[in-house]
């Protein structure tokens, strides 16, 4: 590795290329000239079709569905340019899969979480960019600099146009563990803060038991990293209309999983917006619905600029 490439240039695999070409189109770049296919057989089959010897690369891959999929074809893409002489590669993953894996719950669990950091770093990257980890402690799993993006700051300014009087508005973390993002989140737009407490009795399921803080007749945002089968979201959202008395509630989350049956299940619920950021590609499913995203493309084009000027990231936040 070089501590500075010659230039900027930016690869893209199949996971989210809308992606990468936002990111091209605020850095002013074009977007790098490769194929990623599969053999007969499945197997992953990447061609650069331009050199990189000696710039600076950013492979734009979130780690999204299909995981393992997109995972691989990150990692043999990030063994192409490093073979191919690239000065430095940086694995620009807007969602890092495996994220919630990061820990033994029980006796023999794997921490697997761990396990795709080491594989990364295996590979050849030499540094990460991503947003908003499930747990900002993976930062640590990597022997490599982790940039770890905040997509805070791009719902604070969207609800901070949406409402002028915050005093009826309150910031709603779903569950205990939430609490920390969802106080950040709450104090810089002047917002109260209620928590809902649940039980969660098995994978996906969960059962709300209590409500903390007062939400009777206000407005709440429910505030989270992720959306998977939305259930806890639901529920969350069902609890603080029905037990609580909100007078209305909208959702909003970084990273849009949306397993099956997420997108009917917000539908179906009280939730009257559930607003993303499109770390992750918005699915067929989910376009004309509550479902909405807002465009981090150029959050991520000034954080590789700033990494190929070796300026602060941190401060952009």
């Amino acid at each position: 590795m070089i501590t500075h490439g010659k230039e900027v240039k930016v690869f893209a695999a199949n996971a989210n290329r809308p992606f990468a070409e936002g990111v091209c189109r605020a850095l002013g770049v074009p977007l790098g000239e490769g194929t990623v296919t599969t053999f007969a057989d499945g197997e992953v089959s990447v061609t650069l079709n331009e050199t990189v010897r000696g710039c600076d690369v950013f492979i734009v891959q979130p780690t999204c569905k299909p995981v393992n999929n997109n995972l691989m074809e990150l990692l043999v893409t990030i063994d192409a340019c490093r073979r191919a002489s690239a000065g430095r590669i940086t694995a620009v993953m807007p969602y890092f899969g495996y994220a919630r894996q990061d820990r033994k719950a029980k006796s023999r669990d794997p921490i697997s979480a761990k396990l795709v950091a080491n594989m990364i770093t295996c590979a050849g990257a030499d540094r990460v960019l991503t947003m908003d980890l499930h747990a900002s402690q993976i930062q640590g799993f990597f022997d490599i600099p982790v940039d770890n993006l905040l997509g805070n700051p791009v719902f604070v300014q969207y609800y901070r146009n949406m409402f002028e009087n915050t005093d009826d508005v309150v910031v709603v973390s779903p569950d205990v563990g939430s609490v920390a993002r969802a106080r950040a989140f709450s104090a810089k737009l002047h917002m109260g803060l209620a928590i809902v407490d649940k039980r969660r009795q098995k994978a996906n399921q969960c059962e709300v038991m209590n409500i903390i803080g007062d939400v009777k007749g206000k407005t709440c945002i429910l505030f989270d990293d992720m959306v998977d089968t939305a259930g806890s979201l639901c529920n969350a959202a069902n609890a603080i209309k029905e037990v609580g008395g909100a007078a209305r509630v909208l959702a909003c989350a970084t990273h849009g999983v949306l397993s099956n049956p997420a997108v009917q299940r917000v539908q179906d619920s009280c939730i009257e917006e559930l607003m993303l950021l499109n770390t992750i590609p918005l699915p067929e499913e989910a376009k004309g619905s509550k479902i909405r995203q807002l465009d981090v493309t150029p959050l991520f084009a000034e954080a590789i600029r700033r990494t190929f000027d070796e300026v602060s990231i941190s401060s952009l936040f």
